[in-house]
């Protein structure tokens, strides 16, 4: 403020002793009249230059001013780099922020107050089936044409949330998308997205399970329930009260196995999988598990089958011993109670050229459709209900062994032909297989 004062000053004093310097009356007040104009004119440029600056505010070049101007100028500087950190600042956590939503599991879309897309993370755009690039702007009642979202909207009632089909990997297979829409701001609605389809397959599957177990039981009690009727209402003769309690047996005997199969697919999937474990035999657990599988042919087949082991391949397992000789028994069992009496069946261990160790059983049964294929590993799925169940089966033997090969971290394969028989496959990725040592 005082280098102005002066500088105004001494330009006034320059313009008076100009004037003086003429001669004449009064050019002294002239002279100072235009010192002082001569300094506002120049004041006034350095104050253009400052209001220039602070529109285009670009902190990397300043202009070179000083005294009160210069002052101001810095002042200003150091408030744009303050705000222009703060705005940094802001934007980063505004980014932060928009990726978390990105990589939501639920989708989230931001309409204005006409119903427009502002906004949309990539998960709610799947669900929905639009750009969320090019559609925004649009009017999200022409993008989702669900006659149940377009009743929600016109509605206005979003206390609740509704449900929908959503794009799926196939026109007859959709997926089923719940979604609810939440007011904010001034007429701002915030729309949340989730795929349901699984939650939704898992309800029906416990429906289904539930039904299934109780269809596997009450045949089994109805049966036992008419003999107890019978033997305590009729006078019977030895031997057929003999038959009656040997019928009920096997009646008992079919629960007791799907209570124990039940049991055991539950142990497996409510503990961790197993780890490395200790290093087994392969061809002991073959051997038990042929051993057992001739006893079974000896008593429900006539004549009995053929079953043959593979050539030894002199294999390691690591993993838990119970897992593997349960799944590797219940391949055998359901080659001897589907293949007829007098087939061929073959076990045995191999090692693939990609180091993966596999245990297959081969016989020569009446083959698999293509179709029942995919499905053979549900629970209680059978291609022949009836065949299922007059040789014993509960239906839950190849789910037991799907989940004993996963929790190994390997897979069962299937390959059948029609007429001609099937192997079926367990596969353990190498670090669960090694070669015997050569002494």
């Amino acid at each position: 403020m005082i280098r102005r004062s002066v500088e105004l000053l001494l330009l006034v004093a320059l313009g008076a002793v100009w004037g003086w310097t003429q001669d004449a009356a009064d050019w002294s007040f002239v002279g100072a009249l235009l010192g002082a104009l001569g300094w506002s004119v120049f004041d006034g440029l350095r104050a253009r230059r400052l209001l220039n600056w602070l529109n285009k505010a670009d902190v990397a070049r300043t202009p070179g001013l000083s005294g009160l101007w210069g002052e101001l100028l810095d002042r200003n500087r150091k408030l744009i780099k303050k705000l222009e950190k703060k705005a940094s600042n802001s934007d980063a956590r505004l980014e932060d922020f928009l990726a978390a939503i990105q990589a939501s599991p639920n989708g989230v879309v931001l309409l204005d107050s006409a119903g427009r897309i502002e906004w949309s993370n990539l998960t709610a755009a799947n669900h929905l089936g639009f750009d969320p690039q090019r559609d925004l702007g649009q009017y999200v009642r022409n993008m989702v044409r669900a006659p149940a979202f377009m009743s929600y909207l016109a509605e206005g009632d979003f206390g609740h949330e509704i449900q929908i089909d959503g794009p799926g990997p196939r026109p007859s297979q959709p997926t089923r998308i719940s979604l609810q829409i939440h007011p904010y701001g001034k007429k701002r609605k915030l729309m949340i997205t989730r795929d349901v389809t699984a939650v939704q397959l898992a309800e029906a599957m416990r429906r289904d399970f539930v039904a299934n177990v109780s269809h596997e039981i009450r045949t089994p009690l109805t049966v036992l329930s008419g003999f107890v009727e019978t033997m305590q209402s009729l006078s019977l003769e030895e031997s057929e009260r003999i038959t009656y309690l040997g019928l009920m047996s096997q009646q008992a005997h079919r629960m007791q196995t799907l209570v124990s199969d039940l049991l055991t697919l539950s142990r497996l999937e409510g503990s961790p999988a197993p780890g490395p474990g200790e290093w087994i035999d392969g061809d002991e657990l073959l051997g038990h598990v042929l051993q057992e599988a001739r006893g079974l042919t000896a008593v429900i087949s006539d004549p009995p089958h053929e079953i043959v082991q593979s050539s030894v391949a002199g294999l390691w397992v690591s993993g838990a011993k119970t897992e593997l000789l349960s799944a590797m028994s219940n391949l055998l069992s359901n080659a001897v109670r589907y293949t007829p009496g007098g087939g061929r069946i073959e076990a045995g261990w191999r090692l693939r050229a990609d180091g993966w160790g596999e245990f297959f059983v081969n016989d020569t049964g009446p083959g698999i459709a293509a179709e029942h294929i995919p499905r053979l590993t549900e629970r209680f799925y059978r291609v022949d209900r009836s065949r299922s169940r007059e040789t014993g089966g509960t239906g839950l033997g190849l789910a037991i062994v799907k989940h004993v090969a996963q929790r190994h971290g390997g897979q069962i394969d299937v390959h059948s032909v029609v007429g001609q028989g099937s192997t079926f496959v367990i596969a353990l990725p190498p670090v669960r297989v090694r070669e015997h040592a050569v002494n």
